[in-house]
C-alpha cells in the first residue's frame, strides 16, 4: 500500500466529515482534491502491473480498501472502486497500455458503456458521438470511455467496443440526480465527432492477453465486486453509528435509552450477525477464485457463480440492516441531514445495479442444477 494506515485513516476521517456537511451530495460528485488524495495512497494504481509502476493489489485487497472509504462515505467509495479499471483497459494493446502509463500509473477511469453507439470506421480510427449514461466518477476522470458499435457503409462490423479518450474530449451533461450515492456524479457523457485510433479502442469483454495473474480473474464479477462492497462499508458505518448512539438517546416520551430496550437488542444483534455472515461468504469466494488462478487453474462456473450470488445476497442484506438500524434510532433518523437516511438511500442504490439484480438469482440457479446461465454471467 502507497500509506499507512494512520493516513487512511486520517482521510477517512476527513471524508466522513465532508460528507456529512453535504458537501459532495449536493453538488453531485466527488471534490477534485479528494481525487487527488485517493491518488496519492494508492487507489488507481492499486491493480496496475508493477512493470507499469503499480501494486497488483489481489481483488480482495482493493475491495478491503474500497470498503474502509465507503464507511467514510458510499459515494466517494463507489467513486475509487473504479480503480479497478485495469480489468477494462488490460483489453487494450499492450503498446497502448505502456503509453497511457507512462508519467504515472494513477490514472482515473470513468465510463459509459451502454448502449453502444454507432461509430464510422476511417482510415486513421473511428470517429465517435453520442451519449452514454452512468458515467461514475466523470468530472475527475483523466480520461473516458465509450461503448460503440464500429460501422462501415452503414452496416456494424464485429463485435461491440469500448473508445478511450482523453476526459476533455468529452462532454459531462450534469443529469445525476438521485435519492442515494448522490455524490458519485454519475453524469451523462456526450462526444462529438471524436476521432479515437484504433489501438485505443477494445472488445468490451475479451479477455486481456497481458500475462498477469489479475488479468485471469473474472472481470464481470469484479466489476460487481467492487460496486457490492461499497454497501458493506455503509452498512458497516451504520452499525458503528448506531453502537455509539444506541447508549445514550432516550426517547422524547420518557422511555428508556434505546440500548436498554429488549427489542433493541434482540433486532439489532440479528442485524449484526446477517450482515457478518454474508459479508464472509462474499470475501471467502473471492479468495476462493483468486487461489485458482494464482495456480494456474481455471475457476469452476460453479465458483464465479458463487461470487456473482454473494454479491446480490450481502447487497440486499446491507439494504435490509441499515434500514432495520434507521428503525431503531427512532425518528431523529428520519430527517434528511441524519447519517442513517444517507446510509439506508445508499445502500438501496446498491441493489438497483443491474449487477445485483433478480437475473443474478435466476442464473445462480442455473448454474447450480448444472444449466446453462444466460450469456455475461459468468
Amino acid at each position: 500500500m502507497d500509506t499507512t494506515t494512520t493516513e487512511l485513516e486520517r482521510l477517512c476521517q476527513e471524508i466522513r466529515e465532508r460528507a456529512c456537511t453535504g458537501e459532495f451530495d449536493n453538488q453531485a460528485y466527488v471534490s477534485q482534491d479528494i481525487i487527488e488524495k485517493l491518488k496519492q495512497i494508492g487507489v488507481y494504481r492499486a491493480l496496475v502491473p508493477k512493470r507499469f509502476g503499480g501494486n497488483e493489489w489481489s481483488p480482495k485487497q482493493f475491495c478491503e480498501l474500497i470498503e474502509q472509504l465507503s464507511k467514510a462515505d458510499g459515494s466517494v467509495g463507489w467513486v475509487a472502486s473504479f480503480g479497478m479499471s485495469p480489468a477494462y483497459l488490460g483489453s487494450l494493446p499492450e503498446a497502448t497500455l505502456a503509453q497511457l502509463y507512462k508519467d504515472s500509473p494513477d490514472i482515473v477511469f470513468a465510463g459509459g458503456i451502454f448502449p453502444p453507439q454507432p461509430a464510422e470506421i476511417t482510415d486513421d480510427g473511428v470517429v465517435v458521438s453520442g451519449r452514454w449514461k452512468f458515467s461514475s466518477g466523470c468530472m475527475g476522470a483523466d480520461i473516458v470511455g465509450v461503448g460503440i458499435s464500429p460501422q462501415k457503409d452503414n452496416e456494424a462490423q464485429g463485435l461491440p467496443r469500448m473508445a478511450v479518450m482523453p476526459a476533455n474530449k468529452a462532454q459531462i451533461d450534469m443529469t445525476w440526480d438521485t435519492v442515494g450515492l448522490k455524490g458519485t456524479g454519475s453524469h451523462d457523457l456526450v462526444v462529438k465527432e471524436v476521432l479515437v485510433a484504433k489501438e485505443w479502442t477494445f472488445v468490451r469483454g475479451e479477455p486481456s492477453k497481458l500475462p498477469e495473474p489479475f488479468f485471469k480473474y473474472p472481470s464481470l464479477s469484479l466489476a460487481t465486486q467492487v460496486l457490492t462492497v461499497v454497501g458493506i462499508g455503509v452498512a458497516a458505518a451504520a452499525i458503528e453509528e448506531f453502537q455509539k448512539l444506541a447508549p445514550g438517546k432516550s426517547s422524547i416520551t420518557g422511555g428508556a435509552e434505546i440500548a436498554n430496550r429488549p427489542v433493541t437488542q434482540y433486532e439489532f444483534a440479528q442485524a449484526e450477525a446477517e450482515f457478518k455472515a454474508a459479508r464472509v461468504w462474499f470475501y471467502d469466494t473471492m479468495q476462493i477464485v483468486w487461489n485458482e488462478v494464482l495456480a494456474g487453474r481455471t475457476p469452476s462456473a460453479e465458483q464465479i457463480s458463487d461470487m456473482r450470488l454473494s454479491c446480490t445476497h450481502v447487497a440486499r442484506v446491507c439494504a435490509r440492516v441499515t434500514r432495520k438500524i434507521q428503525m431503531l434510532a427512532g425518528m431523529t433518523a428520519i430527517y434528511t441531514q441524519n447519517p442513517f437516511s444517507r446510509f439506508v438511500n445508499d445502500t438501496n442504490v446498491v441493489t438497483q445495479h443491474a449487477f445485483m439484480g433478480d437475473a443474478t438469482l435466476q442464473n445462480a440457479g442455473l448454474v447450480s442444477f448444472g444449466m446453462k446461465p444466460a450469456p455475461g454471467y459468468l
